[in-house]
Formats: structure tokens, C-alpha cells, sequence
């Protein structure tokens, strides 16, 4: 079943891609690269390298986490339908288990935190010159309103889950415009990508896109 399943959930599925690599993650490393360059193009093998890197560990560590919680649930312990992730540390180790949960998903979200709220500030930049000279107190602001609506709304499971479905409606609109920008020789010069990479990007685009239109169709009903 995980290979193959006998039943797809578009919902479950758009989740888990949308929190691996929809959104915000699609664009960050790229500009912090760009950022890093000041203006000169980034080594195509470090891009690739980074790239690939991040995408494997993040791979491993989802399949390493799936097992845990399965084995803990094979086990016989039941799940806390409140917090799951949080109650399969505290049923395994009691209360340090729930500790060593704190760190562990804070070392995942502040990376996170960073990481979108530097995005989104990015991309706000070129809309005027006072963003771009303010561009860290924007920053600041975006996390400080991220923390209160959190802090105000709570509920982390539900957040955790329209945050990654969310990522995955935004995912094959950005990777569709990306593929389309790669056919421009005013942005890409004289770079042809692969034409085997070109059929495996419009293949994502498809799949996700009609994942995001049936679970957005269900959401609107």
C-alpha cells in the first residue's frame, strides 16, 4: 500500500506534498542563493547538489518518521486525535517524550519561519524602494503577525494541514509559471533544459493541479 495503494486520498496526498516541497520551499533556496551570489549566477552543480540534497534528506526523514509512528501504533497504543505527532512521543516516552517532541518540531518550524518569512518579503521587494531598505523589520513583522494568529487561533493540527494543502494548490501554478519561464531566452539565455525533466514538471503540474481542483471543488461544497 505504500507503493501502491488501494485507495488515493487527493486530500492526504496534497498535504503531504504541499509541506515537503509546495509553497514557500519551491522559491526560498533560490533566493537566498541568488541573494548569496550579489547579482552573479549561482554554479549549476551547487544549485543541482543543494537541490537534490534537500529533497532526499527531507524524503528520509518523512519515510523515518512514518515508521516510528507506525510501529508505535502497531504497538497498541492508541492515537491522541488532538495532536498525533505529539501524542506518539508522550506514549513512548511520557512526559520527556513530549519535550523531546517541543525540540524536535521547533527545529523543523523556526527553519520554516525563517524560511517563508524571507520568501514572502522577497517578493515584496520590487513593489517599492522603502520595502527593500526595511526589508529585515518586514520580516520581523511577518513573524510577529504569523505568531499572533497562531497564538490566537491555535489548533496545530488543523493549521499544519491547511498550511500543507495550501502549499499544494500553490505548488502547480509556481512550478507551471517556473517550466514556462525555462522556454524564455530572455531569462535563461542560451540553457535548454532537459527534455525529460521538461515531461516530468508538466507531469507534477497535471497530477497536483487536478488534486487541488478536486479538493478545492470538496472544500467548496
Amino acid at each position: 500500500n505504500a507503493i501502491w495503494p488501494q485507495q488515493t486520498n487527493a486530500n492526504a496526498v496534497l498535504t503531504i506534498v504541499g509541506g515537503t516541497v509546495g509553497g514557500y520551499i519551491t522559491f526560498a533556496g533560490a533566493h537566498r542563493m541568488l541573494d548569496a551570489s550579489a547579482g552573479t549566477v549561482p554554479d549549476r552543480q551547487e544549485v543541482n547538489r543543494s537541490a537534490t540534497l534537500g529533497i532526499l534528506l527531507s524524503g528520509i526523514m518523512r519515510i523515518l518518521l512514518f515508521l516510528a509512528a507506525f510501529g508505535v501504533v502497531a504497538a497498541g497504543f492508541s492515537q491522541d486525535i488532538t495532536n498525533p505527532a505529539a501524542g506518539i512521543f508522550r506514549q513512548t516516552l511520557g512526559n520527556a517524550g513530549e519535550r523531546v517532541f517541543g525540540l524536535i518540531i521547533w527545529s523543523a518550524a523556526i527553519t520554516s519561519v525563517v524560511g517563508a518569512s524571507y520568501t514572502s518579503v522577497s517578493f515584496l521587494e520590487n513593489l517599492h524602494p522603502f520595502i527593500l531598505r526595511n526589508r529585515q523589520w518586514f520580516i520581523v513583522a511577518f513573524i510577529i503577525s504569523a505568531t499572533l494568529i497562531f497564538a490566537l487561533y491555535g489548533q496545530p493540527v488543523k493549521i499544519l494541514v491547511a498550511a500543507g494543502a495550501l502549499n499544494g494548490l500553490i505548488l502547480p501554478v509556481s512550478l507551471g509559471l517556473m517550466l514556462l519561464a525555462l522556454h524564455s531566452k530572455k531569462i535563461m539565455g542560451n540553457y535548454l533544459h532537459p527534455r525529460w525533466l521538461f515531461a516530468a514538471g508538466w507531469l507534477v503540474v497535471i497530477t497536483m493541479g487536478y488534486m487541488s481542483m478536486k479538493a478545492l471543488a470538496a472544500f467548496l461544497k
